[in-house]
């Protein structure tokens, strides 16, 4: 057998095992983002595009495409979620102090303001989550007026 053959061979081999062998699924169940939502108390169009646009990286719970069925695109999709959690995780706000709270939102702002949220991989397969600039600017309003009660909580008495 030439070594071409066997190298498509041992790819066929690879590809077939992988979908046997999947990584966990970001599930859970509940209302996840509880606490967050009532600490910085969104207004309804902001909530919205939160679910749309950041909770499937960024909580404890993602809404998978039919694709993540299919290795290795599932590795490719588990990698994005844990990175995207590792930076900020809404379903873990109880666990931040006020000052990481802060932080975390002033992050928030930088990146939407660069643009660099929602990622582009992102935004190719949901639609929805492509936010306008008006969305961005309302997203930018909300997380500004939250951080400075943040930064309130912190100033010394």
């Amino acid at each position: 057998m030439k070594i071409g053959k066997k190298i498509a061979m041992a790819l066929l081999v690879v590809f077939i095992a992988m979908q046997f062998y999947r990584p966990k699924q970001n599930q859970s169940q509940g209302n996840h983002t509880a606490l967050f939502l009532s600490q910085t108390n969104p207004p309804p169009n902001v909530k919205l595009i939160l679910q749309e646009s950041c909770y499937d990286c960024h909580s404890n719970n993602t809404q998978y495409p039919w694709y993540n069925n299919v290795a290795p695109v599932s590795y490719w999709l588990a990698n994005h979620i844990k990175d995207g959690k590792k930076h900020l995780n809404f379903s873990e706000w109880e666990n931040y102090d006020a000052k990481k709270k802060d932080h975390k939102l002033e992050e928030v702002i930088e990146m939407v303001e660069d643009g660099e949220m929602p990622m582009k991989e992102y935004t190719w397969t949901h639609k929805e989550s492509n936010l306008t600039q008006q969305q961005r600017n309302e997203v930018l309003v909300w997380a500004k007026q939250t951080r400075a009660l943040y930064q309130l909580n912190q100033q010394p008495q």
